[in-house]
């Protein structure tokens, strides 16, 4: 299989749905420690998570006061999200991350957690991420680090050119616009054995000059 048949199955919104379909839970439902880092100390506004996947980092972003607006390619996801996070102020949207784009909407806080794809289509989607952020706001964009893969300890995707550094991004903005922070920090997390593992991971966070 070539990479673009590859990709036509992969992000596709009927392999995301079957896959959430496939279980109760794909993921831990807790939110993505590097969001709850960064975001912790920032006054609550507006956000996009993108690939919001289960919901976990939406929800607690909206249960933190931040007005919410999650995208992913997944319906099925979705409605189980919109389920979990009750009367909470986010709104859900099926989005295809390939093809979207925020029109006019600018947000205090753009998120993106582990999204992976081929190398042309990821620059593409970290452009319109960045061209989400408002003056003054947040893009926090984190990823498998390339260093883990072929790891046999951890899941991560089987082609190495879906990886990324956080610098890979950085390089792309303009310094004169943005403060930007690359960093590959360390986790220790449960492998696929039952016993830790340290794993690296690729995180950039660029506030846009006001």
């Amino acid at each position: 299989m070539s990479h673009d048949q590859h990709a036509e199955i992969l992000y596709t919104p009927e392999f995301w749905d079957e896959r959430y379909s496939s279980a109760d839970r794909i993921w831990s439902g807790n939110p993505n420690p590097h969001l709850v880092s960064v975001v912790s100390p920032l006054a609550a506004g507006t956000a996009l998570d993108v690939g919001s996947g289960e919901g976990a980092d939406a929800i607690w972003l909206a249960s933190h006061g931040w007005d919410v607006t999650a995208i992913d390619i997944s319906q099925v996801a979705l409605d189980r999200s919109a389920a979990l996070a009750g009367a909470l102020s986010i709104s859900w949207e099926q989005r295809d991350v390939l093809t979207w784009g925020p029109g006019v909407d600018r947000f205090d806080l753009v998120s993106a957690q582990f999204m992976h794809l081929p190398s042309d289509a990821l620059r593409s989607l970290h452009g319109r991420l960045a061209a989400a952020v408002r003056p003054g706001g947040t893009l926090l964009v984190v990823g498998h680090h390339p260093s883990d893969h072929g790891s046999t300890q951890i899941q991560r995707p089987d082609r190495a050119d879906l990886l990324f550094t956080a610098e890979d991004i950085g390089v792309t903005l303009d310094p004169a616009q943005w403060d930007v922070t690359a960093s590959s920090p360390s986790r220790t997390v449960v492998g696929t054995d039952g016993q830790p593992v340290e794993i690296r991971d690729a995180v950039l966070v660029a506030v846009r000059r006001a």
